[in-house]
């Protein structure tokens, strides 16, 4: 394999201080189960950050965790031009836009995405939204950083459902050694 200047990648994972992956675990297993926003939306939001923060590894980890939860390819692939898509409620829009708005560096939220939000949401709702933001942030950031090398079966979805979009693994691939051994939900780090 060429040298790509990532060798090692595997060696900065967050497995390798393991009060660390706990404690990401348990905020994942906090923010993600449905309270007042269903789990469909959640994942859409993690998703739609990803896309707009630029993380192909997340994108395609979302876009897989989305299909795992039953939302048809065709809604996951309406994702990249949800403004325009009939698959997509006025309110999911509201969460997509604040997603989308907060995922860039710098943010460009602005009081209209707040004065959307609320035509459909709560405030508890809505600091719902921002966990899953945030959350997305923190791993965005992480994975794009060191590259991580996506699982075979988030790479053989995404190669599928998400090429025809736009989608590329880019500096998400790996040698076979870096493989890891799954998707999150099929390694039991979160629940569906």
């Amino acid at each position: 394999m060429a040298a790509t200047g990532y060798e090692g990648r595997q060696n900065l994972e967050m497995h390798h201080w393991p009060e660390l992956r706990e404690k990401v675990n348990d905020l994942l297993r906090l923010v993600f189960p449905g309270r007042g926003i269903e789990g469909e939306l959640k994942q859409l939001i993690f998703t739609a950050a990803s896309l707009a923060s630029g993380c192909l590894h997340c994108q395609s980890h979302g876009s897989y965790h989305l299909h795992k939860l039953g939302v048809a390819d065709e809604k996951i692939q309406a994702l990249w031009t949800y403004r325009t898509s009939p698959e997509f409620s006025d309110a999911e829009r509201a969460a997509l836009d604040l997603a989308f708005a907060a995922g860039v560096s710098p943010n460009v939220v602005d009081p209209e995405n707040y004065v959307e939000l609320r035509k459909h949401y709560s405030n508890d709702q809505i600091i719902e939204i921002l966990a899953v933001i945030a959350v997305g942030g923190f791993l965005n950031r992480w994975n794009d950083t060191i590259a991580t090398v996506t699982d075979q079966e988030s790479i053989d979805f995404a190669e599928r459902v998400l090429r025809p979009v736009g989608w590329n693994s880019g500096k998400h691939t790996g040698a076979a050694e870096e493989q890891r051994k799954g998707h999150p939900i099929t390694l039991g780090y979160i629940d569906e």
